[in-house]
């Protein structure tokens, strides 16, 4: 039986972006199954994770220099282009995470379009925020945009957002990405990744 991943993200996260492109080949290698679950991180982080402001707010300090650095050496490890920060971090991410859980259900579609979303973010510096361009990544993403646009703002796909979140904090998440291997093991951030490898090779 292959083992279930569960992947809570947001697409405002640079090293959630790492992390869809570093674990594919893990769930692949590994005959697994993975489940892509949408979030708004900072009503998680309002939650349960305020410190990670204080950090922000600390630009010029020793542990953010080594997060942009570190966040510089994943990116060229992983190859995957990484134009971060940008005028728009961070990014105010609750459309473009509607835009995700009215997907949901669909998870190919929805990982085509986390593709073409974090490409256009990370790597070309879009504003995903603004409903305009954000309809040209539904768009290119092979969606019809203005279908998609007007599902994010049914109560259905606000209420989907909302307990996703709320599920993720109940079982111990407190960011993007969070990682659940079979139910209940835990795993936070990309550079985990080599864990759940080891965990699904087990």
């Amino acid at each position: 039986m292959s083992k279930r991943i569960e992947f809570f993200f947001d697409l405002s996260s640079p090293w959630t972006c790492l992390a869809f492109h570093n674990i594919r080949p893990i769930i692949q290698e590994n005959d697994a199954q993975i489940i892509w679950r949408p979030i708004l991180v900072g009503g998680i982080f309002n939650a349960v994770n305020k410190s990670v402001y204080a950090m922000r707010e600390d630009l010029g300090g020793p542990k953010m220099r080594h997060y942009m650095k570190s966040l510089k050496d994943w990116s060229k490890w992983s190859g995957v282009e990484m134009n971060f920060p940008s005028a728009h971090h961070p990014l105010k991410s609750v459309l473009a995470m509607r835009v995700c859980c009215a997907l949901e259900d669909n998870q190919p579609a929805l990982e085509k379009f986390m593709e073409i979303a974090f490409a256009d973010h990370f790597a070309h510096q879009v504003n995903l925020d603004d409903a305009e361009i954000l309809a040209q990544s539904i768009a290119k993403a092979g969606f019809d945009a203005q279908d998609i646009l007007q599902q994010t703002q049914s109560q259905e796909v606000k209420d989907r957002l909302r307990h996703n979140g709320e599920e993720l904090i109940s079982r111990g998440g407190y960011g993007s990405p969070s990682i659940f291997v079979d139910g209940d093991d835990m795993y936070f951030g990309n550079d985990q990744l080599p864990l759940i490898a080891a965990k699904l090779k087990a």
